[in-house]
């Protein structure tokens, strides 16, 4: 949670470091100043004192710099060569990550790009710094939210039935929670599509599902993505959802239907953060390794936690979870006996698993 009291405060924009002075702020220690443009500042900054101050990334004249060093406050210059603001204080939009006409050019990209080349002590920092801030700005986010996760394939084709059907889960989902997805495209994508038309009528969807299927595959990214900007331009401020997606898996680029973006360069951390955030249940559709290890991730956590704070599991597919990839069989025996046996779930309907989640 961003503290904005107490012996400790995080400041993130400049009105609100304006505000604070005016108030009567003597002293910025404990104050954590994240991403500000203080070079029009220095007059300000002099007559206080900045012992225990902490500056992250903020732009200031060289010599207010050397300034506020002197008289004790710490600073955290910008890392050369990111592409990334690694101070960053809020979520990225799709817009953000989007931000040119070729994807080749885009944020998202470069950031890839950049993150794939040789590690360096400056690489590595500037990664976890942003890492960081993207955690940071998350734990703000969803706090006052309630939010269901879906789990599932990259591999779902638009204008597949199981890409609609992920889609009509997100609406019914999105009605009623907040949707959480890993943010990339498949069964991810048609979650946030559905969550994002879901204060729309159901023939809007479909009319948008028939939009994207004609650019079933998210490869060339250009024509995929322009198809998804297209059903924004036709249903704008549609309903909000989150993607946690990762540089990691860099050759998936994210989808333009989650609203916010938690987008992060470790993997380990993204799945972690993912996972935790859905306090009101998982619904995994198909999926092969990677939705398997969130199963078993949630499971995990499900295992050994007591029934007040256990969140719903609902696998979607008999066939699939029980032959094709035998997760089921595993998840229902290590339920067992356990708190947990009673919300784990296995269906074969996203309307049966939308009814058990949203009980």
């Amino acid at each position: 949670m961003r503290r904005t009291r107490g012996r400790s405060i995080e400041v993130e924009t400049l009105a609100e470091f304006d505000r604070r002075v005016a108030a009567g702020a003597g002293s910025l220690s404990g104050w954590h100043l994240q991403n500000l443009d203080l070079r029009e500042r220095g007059a300000v900054l002099r007559d206080l004192s900045v012992g225990g101050a902490l500056f992250l990334g903020c732009r200031l004249e060289p010599a207010d710099e050397e300034s506020v060093r002197a008289r004790g406050a710490v600073v955290f210059p910008e890392v050369p060569g990111s592409p990334v603001d690694v101070y960053r204080a809020s979520l990225y939009s799709p817009e953000d990550l989007y931000d040119t006409e070729r994807y080749a050019d885009s944020l998202d990209a470069r950031a890839y790009a950049w993150s794939r080349q040789p590690s360096t002590v400056d690489l590595t920092l500037a990664q976890a710094l942003h890492d960081h801030a993207v955690d940071d700005a998350l734990t703000a986010w969803v706090r006052g939210r309630r939010l269901v996760g879906v789990m599932g394939g990259h591999a779902v084709r638009r204008g597949e039935p199981a890409y609609a059907d992920a889609a009509r889960l997100g609406r019914r989902l999105g009605a009623a929670r907040v949707v959480a997805t890993g943010g990339g495209p498949g069964a991810m994508e048609a979650a946030n599509l559905g969550a994002y038309l879901a204060g729309r009528p159901a023939d809007d969807l479909a009319d948008a599902l028939g939009v994207v299927a004609g650019v079933p595959e998210f490869r060339p990214v250009d024509a995929w993505v322009g198809a998804a900007f297209e059903v924004l331009r036709r249903w704008p401020d549609g309903d909000e959802s989150l993607g946690i997606p990762t540089w990691h898996y860099g050759h998936e680029p994210p989808n333009a239907f989650a609203t916010s973006v938690a987008k992060y360069f470790r993997n380990a951390t993204r799945e972690a953060i993912l996972l935790e955030v859905c306090d009101a249940g998982i619904v995994f559709l198909p999926g092969a390794a990677g939705t398997v290890q969130e199963i078993f991730q949630d499971a995990c956590e499900n295992y050994y936690a007591d029934e007040s704070s256990v969140a719903p599991m609902v696998l979607v597919g008999r066939e699939h979870w029980t032959h094709d990839v035998p997760a089921w069989p595993a998840l229902r025996r290590m339920a067992t006996g356990l708190p947990m046996e009673r919300h784990v779930h296995l269906v074969d309907s996203v309307d049966e698993a939308a009814d058990l989640v949203l009980r």
